[in-house]
């Protein structure tokens, strides 16, 4: 891909129409012109990156050219998990179709142990199932290690800054809407959904071909490609105003909320986490990228490089919109709904009660009052970030620096993480990804 036009897939849904066009539910697009979203509220994104840059010290003007990389990249997609989904989207006794069953199985044993796997199998997984020079599997590992070790404190950051902070922007919030995903009674299921993956990404050696991470994210991948291939021809998605529905500037965006997000906002949080702890997370999110097919451009393991293109996607960043403040009203109004193991039901309620106002209290600082407005939330004091701050300052500066402290802390952030983990597995919802869609017109986004 040069950076500059987004080819089409060979689905009949899409029709070339010249060097830089395509043509998506009858509507020619022109995809060398950058969706109106891109830079539509450039002001707001910096009052909200105010405190990115105040943590990073990143007081430098814009990149102009890395904002214009982020506008183009609104009309990329992955092209290696499209070119698989067209195959799977083609009729049945098609030459080259590829089944569920087959991707199920490729999943699990490889496209080698296919018999006569189809051409875009083979492509896919020849591609994913050979790491590149740079992945260094030790690093991998112990950025597991610091992911365990952050305990609580990267759960609270991933849903409440990486999360419900992703809501005050359009675009992907809006997609999430569409799909019916984190919305409704989904929520609780779509949110240990997700938990469910990310914690996979925990267990030493995961992320090697094969393993249970390797094919959770893959999985994931899929997910989106297929998202992608419903959505891009569906009259209710304007490629104008947002770009192609699961874009490669998204994409760089969520990855920054997953890896440098959850280690500056840690740090705010008092944990001290170290440039060999940072180096070692960042990477195992490079691969984890990799993996979920993000362009090279936006894959790095240098937290300045990571900071400086999240504040871009701030920058870049479209304004609210209702979608945003349906689905942050979801995820606070879930917390009541949580399984936490009490058989007396006032007490449960009462923890419901706790964990939501905790929830509002922690919102209210990591994003301010003006977001929390703009997201309808109630303000809270911070007495829940007080008290964090107080406990990590004991476990990760008394505490860890005692011989084995780090061990310790590796356990008991595992063991928090699973345990929170747990009480959104409502009954009969499994410990599971989503299920990939049993026909191939059926979109959910993980």
């Amino acid at each position: 891909m040069d950076g500059t036009t987004c080819r089409g897939t060979t689905s009949p849904d899409w029709i070339s129409a010249g060097d830089n066009q395509v043509m998506t539910a009858g509507v020619e697009v022109d995809a060398a012109v950058t969706p109106s979203r891109h830079r539509e509220a450039q002001s707001r994104g910096e009052r909200i990156a105010r405190p990115l840059r105040l943590m990073t010290r990143q007081w430098g003007p814009a990149d102009e050219a890395l904002l214009n990389r982020l506008g183009q990249a609104l009309m990329e997609r992955d092209e290696l998990g499209s070119d698989l989904v067209s195959a799977m989207r083609q009729p049945v006794g098609s030459p080259g179709k590829v089944t569920h069953a087959q991707l199920r199985a490729a999943l699990e044993t490889g496209a080698d142990g296919i018999p006569d796997a189809p051409q875009a199998l083979r492509d896919f997984f020849g591609v994913v199932s050979a790491p590149p020079e740079w992945v260094d599997w030790d690093l991998v590992d112990r950025g597991a290690a610091v992911f365990r070790r952050l305990g609580r404190n990267a759960g609270d950051v991933l849903l409440m800054l990486s999360l419900t902070g992703g809501y005050r922007f359009g675009g992907p919030a809006d997609l999430l809407v569409a799909t019916g995903a984190l919305t409704g009674d989904s929520t609780m299921r779509r949110l240990a959904e997700t938990q469910h993956w990310v914690l996979s990404l925990m267990n030493p050696g995961a992320l090697r071909p094969g393993a249970e991470a390797w094919r959770l994210t893959l999985h994931v991948r899929v997910m989106h490609a297929m998202v992608n291939a419903t959505f891009e021809t569906s009259p209710i998605w304007d490629i104008e105003r947002w770009g192609l529905p699961i874009n490669q500037a998204d994409q760089a965006g969520t990855l920054g909320l997953f890896d440098a997000t959850v280690i500056v906002a840690s740090r705010g949080l008092g944990v001290p986490v170290p440039q060999e702890d940072s180096r070692a997370l960042l990477h195992l999110w490079k691969y984890v990228g990799w993996l979920m097919g993000v362009h090279p451009d936006f894959l790095t393991d240098d937290e300045r490089e990571r900071n400086k293109l999240n504040l871009h996607v701030l920058l870049a960043a479209a304004d609210q919109t209702d979608a945003g403040r349906e689905l942050a009203q979801a995820l606070v109004g879930v917390q009541r709904e949580r399984q936490f193991g009490i058989r007396n039901q006032r007490l449960s309620r009462a923890r419901g009660r706790y964990e939501e106002e905790r929830l509002l209290s922690m919102l209210t600082t990591l994003l301010q009052p003006a977001s929390m407005r703009e997201l309808g939330l109630p303000m809270r004091p911070p007495w829940a970030y007080a008290a964090r701050l107080g406990g990590n300052l004991w476990r990760h500066q008394v505490v860890g620096r005692l011989p084995g402290g780090r061990v310790r802390l590796e356990r008991w952030g595992e063991a928090i993480q699973n345990r929170d983990h747990a009480t959104y597995l409502a009954a009969g919802s499994g410990d599971r990804v989503g299920d990939l869609p049993d026909r191939p017109s059926d979109g959910e986004a993980v």
